[in-house]
This record gives structure tokens, C-alpha cells and sequence, in this order.
């Protein structure tokens, strides 16, 4: 099984601009959501899903997928509209996002949503169910690799570290553990709240093939991901450099838009940097 798009890097750069266009839309529209986490993924996820993840169109159960976890599931805005680009989800849909019984709540939902692989939004949850899923494979002779993308935030979980132990001594190489690192959470930056530095040490001393690069530049991503080792016995982090609020100047790095929308004439401003 392979990625059903395997499109190139500027390809996906141009794809990822459609894709924050969508989220400023549908955050419009619902009148709330998650901007600064949505924009900072998106460039992560748009790789993912239109390169790196071996999945079915048609069938998003199919045995031999890839399984993505979006353990920092407030930013499902960016994955709906991810999901939305790639036509796994009616683009109709987005205009409903947060409304009472939407299939588009505000944490992915399986139930509701096809392609989501598991329930998330409490922090920490996403990994140890990852964990279980890479060993699961390992189990059944299975190939798939499991993806998990956490916030920097959520490494304040400990059953992050939990999951990160068994991993190692699982020898899960089948796992691969994606930090969106844009250094902000809820109310300040993440070195403010809880120092998170060296992160790439603190991953080794764990057992973790540790491996850092840009994550707001699909070219840069996808050599890392596609270098990775196989078959060496150890999972794998990626320890992703990203911007909050990425393509939007008075919406990066900036910890107020963490759960803002573009208001008046922000919108258009905003589409204007996006090239939209």
C-alpha cells in the first residue's frame, strides 16, 4: 500500500497555503476554534497525508494502513481541513464544524468522522494508545507504522513518558512520535510554564531514535521522515520546529491566538499573506 497522492514538496507547500485558508474560513464560520495550533500542524499534517501515510481513499479501516493519532486533538481544525483538501471528508461539512451534533466536534471523534483513528483531546492520551497500536502490529506480523502528533504543551503529561518507556522496551521501530515543538501553549510559552529543554536529550535518555527538523517546510520534513532508520529496534521522534499561528504575521507566535479568530478585516488580511 502506498500514499494514494505522493505529491512533491512545493506541491504540498501550495496544498498547505488551501489548507490554512480553509481553517481561517471555517473558524469564521463557527465563530471559535483553535487558529494558532490549526496553522502551526498544517504543514505536518498536509506531508502526512499527501506524501508520507500509506492509506485507502475509499477505505479508511483497511488493515494494512498507516494509523495517524492527532494526540493534541484541539487542533482538529487543521485535520478536518486537511482531511477536507485530500477528499476524505465532504467539504460541506466544514461549514458546520462546532455546531450542536456536527460530525465535526471539536476534538476527533471516530464515531463521527471517518478517517479518525482514535477519540482524543485530554492531553497525553494519544501516545500510550499508539504505543498500543505499534505493538499490536508487532504482535500480528502486521507492517504499518503508527504515527502520533503531540503539542510541545502536552509533554507536561507524564503518561507521555509512560508510553515513551514502553516503547523503548518494546523496541517499537514501527513508531513514530511527531512534536509539533512551536514552543507555545494555552497562556505563554512552553519555557515559561514548564522548561522542556534539552528535549532531544530527555527523548534518548528514553530510548528514542531522536531526529529534529523544520516542520513548517514540507521539503525539510519529508527528508527526515523518509530517512528515518528501519528495523533498529528503537522508536522514532521527530522533533518537529514550528512556528504558532504559521503564514500569518500577526497571528505567529503570538500565545493570544491560541484559541482566537480573525475578526473584520483580519480575514482578508490574512488570506492576502496566504496568497489566497
Amino acid at each position: 500500500m502506498d500514499n494514494p497522492f505522493n505529491k512533491k514538496s512545493q506541491e504540498i507547500v501550495e496544498l498547505s497555503a488551501l489548507i490554512r485558508k480553509r481553517i481561517l474560513a471555517m473558524n469564521c464560520e463557527a465563530g471559535q476554534g483553535h487558529t494558532g495550533a490549526d496553522l502551526s500542524e498544517t504543514d505536518i499534517l498536509a506531508s502526512l497525508y499527501f506524501r508520507l501515510l500509506r492509506y485507502s481513499k475509499t477505505d479508511p479501516n483497511h488493515p494494512e494502513r498507516d494509523r495517524f493519532i492527532l494526540s493534541k486533538g484541539h487542533g482538529v481544525g487543521g485535520y478536518y481541513c486537511t482531511l477536507a483538501q485530500a477528499g476524505l471528508l465532504d467539504e460541506s461539512l466544514l461549514k458546520t464544524y462546532l455546531q450542536f451534533d456536527s460530525k465535526l466536534p471539536g476534538h476527533p471523534v471516530r464515531q463521527k468522522t471517518p478517517f479518525v483513528e482514535v477519540n482524543t483531546g485530554a492531553l497525553g492520551h494519544g501516545l500510550p494508545i499508539g504505543v498500543g497500536l505499534a505493538l499490536a502490529a508487532k504482535k500480528t506480523g502486521r507492517d504499518y507504522t503508527v504515527y502520533v502528533l503531540t503539542g510541545d504543551g502536552e509533554l507536561q503529561e507524564g503518561s507521555n513518558w509512560e508510553a515513551a518507556m514502553a516503547a523503548s522496551q518494546f523496541k517499537l521501530d514501527n513508531l513514530v512520535w511527531i512534536v509539533d515543538r512551536n514552543r507555545l501553549q494555552l497562556a505563554d510559552f512552553t519555557e515559561n510554564i514548564m522548561m522542556l529543554k534539552p528535549l532531544n536529550k530527555k527523548m534518548e535518555a528514553f530510548g528514542m531514535s531522536v531526529h529534529v527538523t523544520d516542520g513548517n517546510a514540507p521539503a525539510s520534513f519529508i527528508e527526515t521522515m523518509e530517512s528515518l532508520p528501519a528495523n533498529d529496534g528503537k522508536p522514532k521522534v521527530i522533533i518537529a520546529n514550528t512556528t504558532k499561528g504559521k503564514g500569518v504575521s500577526f497571528i505567529e507566535n503570538q500565545p493570544s491566538w491560541h484559541h482566537r479568530i480573525p475578526k473584520g478585516e483580519e480575514l482578508p488580511k490574512a488570506l492576502e499573506e496566504l496568497g489566497c
